[in-house]
């Protein structure tokens, strides 16, 4: 069976050079007469390609050398609820900008535990937007400022990272982590859910600044302590190894395709092709975000009816097509450009999108 040509929003699409290794890898890893996923964490096997991921990640986001990198299980959800527990006093006052739905996810997790305050909101635009920086409002004894680099539902992005001192800032990426060349000093703490462009869903990464690790947080389980998954190099417990294994894959991946500068540049071309459709339809096709917040990794866009958006899914799924159907939050349709998505699949969006729009309209 052929691959299709796979927009979901995630879990998302894997780079095929990557599936087709860990198929060949599967029953016998590297001559170890059991599958990696069969192997010790504690064992010398597994903690070396661990070390290798880490060091891969390292390179491709150049991290400072004095900041950490932990693998952690679940997600970014659950990232959301440590924050506080590890770096707020209890009822703090914590900073969080809301540009979209899973900024306001954050806060929900942050809430029990802190002092939530909206520093800005483009809630009253339909998260059309992100707010201007003149019009946040710090609190001058917030423990941190907390972003969602990348809102895949209302398909907002920020085209760069925000200029503020002293502040620290903690940014979900979870859909743009690896897409684009970033500065990780000018963050306090970078984390991302993997099932974007990292790899398989159930596992997180994080990237922390020493400062905010020095931090004394709130009582908690020593499970829910960052510091101590750190103190054992991300192995407190037993870890998802296979999905840390997929995500070491990926990242040698990146690093073959000429790292994170060569994927940003693919990347912008795939996401001007897109909005070209669009702004090219005349109407027929709408993405509702002002541009200069419109996301690289995630296209929503909607038709004039129900009917009509009904129609474009079931004739691109013939058309083999997947995973374009819009969040239940917005509806419409929505297609995610994650790394692995190739200018070849755009390309027969594209045109697709053309002829039905010729065919319709």
């Amino acid at each position: 069976m052929s691959r299709l040509h796979n927009f979901s929003a995630g879990p998302a699409a894997l780079p095929e050079a990557v599936l087709r290794q860990a198929q060949e890898e599967l029953l016998d890893w590297h001559g170890q007469g059991a599958s990696v996923m069969e192997l010790s964490h504690r064992g010398k096997a597994f903690i070396d390609i661990a070390a290798e991921a880490e060091r891969d990640l390292r390179a491709l986001l150049a991290v400072p050398d004095d900041y950490a990198v932990v693998f952690m299980q679940g997600g970014a959800t659950l990232i959301q609820a440590l924050l506080p527990l590890n770096f707020a006093a209890p009822g703090q006052a914590v900073d969080y900008l809301l540009t979209g739905h899973w900024g306001e996810k954050a806060v929900e997790q942050a809430q029990p535990y802190c002092d939530v305050r909206i520093a800005a909101s483009a809630k009253g635009s339909g998260y059309s937007e992100i707010p201007a920086l003149s019009q946040w409002r710090l609190s001058d004894d917030a423990a941190y400022l907390h972003i969602t680099d990348n809102e895949t539902i209302h398909g907002v992005e920020f085209a760069d990272t925000p200029v503020l001192d002293n502040v620290a800032l903690i940014a979900d990426m979870s859909s743009s982590i690896l897409s684009r060349r970033i500065d990780v000093s000018r963050y306090a703490m970078i984390y991302a859910g993997a099932q974007k462009n990292i790899g398989p869903s159930g596992i997180a990464v994080a990237i922390i600044h020493p400062q905010l690790l020095a931090r004394a947080g709130q009582a908690r389980a020593p499970i829910l302590n960052i510091g101590a998954h750190l103190k054992h190099d991300s192995m407190l417990n037993t870890p998802p190894t296979f999905a840390w294994y997929l995500a070491g894959l990926v990242f040698k991946h990146l690093k073959q395709r000429g790292g994170v500068a060569a994927i940003e540049a693919i990347n912008r071309r795939k996401a001007q092709r897109l909005y070209s459709v669009i702004d090219d339809s005349a109407g027929f096709y709408r993405n509702r975000v002002v541009p200069a917040c419109r996301s690289r990794m995630n296209v929503p866009f909607f038709l004039a009816n129900d009917v009509l958006e009904t129609d474009f899914l079931k004739q691109a799924a013939s058309n083999g097509l997947i995973g374009l159907k819009g969040h239940r939050v917005v509806g419409g349709i929505r297609a995610s450009l994650y790394n692995a998505v190739t200018e070849a699949s755009v390309e027969a969006l594209a045109q697709f999108m053309i002829d039905f729009a010729q065919r319709k309209a």
